[in-house]
């Protein structure tokens, strides 16, 4: 039996992902060429796989435009970060999320910067004022 598509994103279709959101609409040669300025050399052929994968997982959408495609985000970024993170605390840290706040700090990751940012952030939660 085939493997279920998984909803997670790799990491390339983080990265082209990043670019459709950098973007209101893309072609597929507005992708590769954003991708070879950053050092990254992807086909256009592979592009349009990507593209592919990303619409049928609902990530992406397209419309006609002459005789190719525009291509946009239609989940916004904020959206897809919240399902990383609650992938990651689900398989990583049994569904808790203060499992992850707590290894975060325990293994000196956040660094004291963040943690008084996030201080802030916890206390305007707090607060309501979110």
């Amino acid at each position: 039996m085939a493997r279920k598509p998984a909803k997670v994103l790799t990491d390339l279709e983080l990265d082209i992902m990043r670019l459709l959101w950098q973007r209101e609409e893309a072609t597929v040669e507005d992708l590769a060429t954003a991708f070879a300025q950053r050092g990254r050399i992807l086909a256009e052929p592979s592009f349009r796989t990507m593209l592919s994968i990303l619409r049928k997982k609902g990530y992406a959408t397209r419309r006609r435009a002459g005789r190719g495609f525009l291509y946009r985000a239609t989940v916004p970024s904020a959206e897809v970060e919240k399902n990383i993170l609650r992938d990651l605390i689900d398989r990583v840290f049994d569904g808790s999320a203060a499992g992850l706040v707590a290894a975060l700090v325990q293994q000196g990751i956040v660094g004291e910067k963040h943690l008084a940012k996030a201080r802030k952030l916890i206390a305007k939660r707090e607060k309501g004022e979110e």
